[in-house]
């Protein structure tokens, strides 16, 4: 037998002896690994079952009605372009952009010089007139004089009166006054500036406890709104609705948009700037019962709107489902659900972001909230 005939039978008993050894720890490792999972499994049977702590709030009927939104623009009771009737030079001003001014103030005085001389010189007229007047009343007393004569004393002691009331209310209209309580405008007048007839001297919105709000909504929607119907208007910075009363609906509907404008009626202590935009909630159709729940029991993703409601199980213990909702508006820190909820189920609330189905749940001690209400 050769060396080579003699080598080969070694190599495969070589050959098994490695894939043996491989397979032994493979077995081996295997094994291990079962036996840890094992162990795993045996520790977390041992466990106690992790409970979530959430806020538990009581769902509560709250009355609602459907509505529209529409943008508003905010009006102020009385609003004028500041004019100037005659020409003239300015005098004094008393223009100040945001200063509140009374009615009757003087706000920009033109130069009035010429018709104070006009007005002594026809304050002696006047005394000539009426100084003739009665020497001829007294001739003709005696009939000394005619009396066209004391007519035409008397028509001229006139035509002297009205030429001073003409130039006194020269002197008036060169007199811009607040025709109201009102706030001043952005002006750009000075002392010395030549104004023509007409000239824009600055804007007066008035200031009172009321403004007015336009806004436009459907012709059907329109014809449910009658004098006195509640709407809400929602500004910015405002933490709740403000409530106003409709005064009017415009009798025209616009032939391009089928629209129609409403005007209502706001009053308060914090009430938002002339000229701003608000959005107005409309009332539509009637009023139904919704499902107030806190703002933070419900939860918005990819498959809608839900929230997490919390029942007891056949062993008492609390436990999260996930449940679909309908929701409508929020007002404040309350949320509206229109369909999915109904009263006094138990929400999750503080906390419900971290739920999942299924999930052992307990309520934070003193912690139990409710959403009431009526709208």
């Amino acid at each position: 037998m050769s060396s080579h005939d003699r080598t080969t039978p070694r190599r495969w008993i070589g050959s098994i002896a490695l894939i043996g050894a491989v397979f032994a720890a493979a077995v081996l490792l295997v094994a291990w690994k079962l036996n840890a999972i094992n162990a795993t499994e045996r520790a977390l049977a041992n466990q106690p079952e992790p409970v979530e702590l959430v806020t538990v709030a009581t769902a509560r009927g709250r009355e609602h009605r459907e509505t529209t939104v529409s943008v508003g623009t905010v009006l102020a009771l009385r609003s004028v372009t500041l004019r100037n009737e005659l020409a003239g030079t300015v005098r004094d001003v008393s223009l100040t952009p945001g200063q509140i001014v009374e009615t009757g103030t003087v706000l920009v005085a033109l130069d009035v010089s010429v018709e104070h001389a006009e007005l002594e010189a026809q304050g002696a007229e006047t005394q000539l007139a009426e100084t003739t007047l009665r020497r001829l009343e007294r001739l003709r007393q005696h009939q000394a004089t005619s009396q066209e004569e004391v007519d035409q004393a008397r028509a001229r002691l006139d035509v002297a009166r009205a030429h001073i009331e003409r130039t006194r209310a020269i002197i008036a209209k060169k007199t811009v006054r607040a025709p109201f309580r009102a706030r001043v405008g952005i002006a750009d007048v000075h002392p010395g500036q030549y104004l023509n007839e007409g000239t824009v001297l600055t804007t007066l919105q008035g200031v009172s406890g009321a403004v007015h709000v336009d806004f436009t909504v459907s012709q059907s929607v329109a014809t449910t709104l009658a004098k006195g119907v509640a709407v809400d208007v929602v500004t910015p910075d405002a933490d709740e609705p403000l409530t106003a009363t409709v005064l009017a609906t415009d009798s025209r509907v616009d032939p391009a948009t089928r629209n129609a404008t409403v005007r209502a009626r706001l009053a308060g202590p914090d009430l938002p700037t002339p000229g701003s935009s608000v959005r107005v909630l409309v009332p539509v159709g009637p009023p139904s019962t919704a499902v107030a729940v806190p703002i933070s029991a419900l939860r918005k993703g990819p498959e809608g709107d839900h929230v997490w409601v919390v029942a007891a199980d056949s062993a008492g213990a609390l436990r999260a489902h996930r449940r679909a909702v309908r929701s409508g508006p929020a007002l404040g820190d309350t949320a509206l659900i229109l369909s999915g909820l109904s009263t006094e189920e138990q929400v999750a609330a503080s906390g419900s972001f971290k739920l999942r189905e299924g999930v052992r749940v307990e309520a934070a001690a003193g912690a139990t909230a409710s959403a009431t209400g009526t709208r």
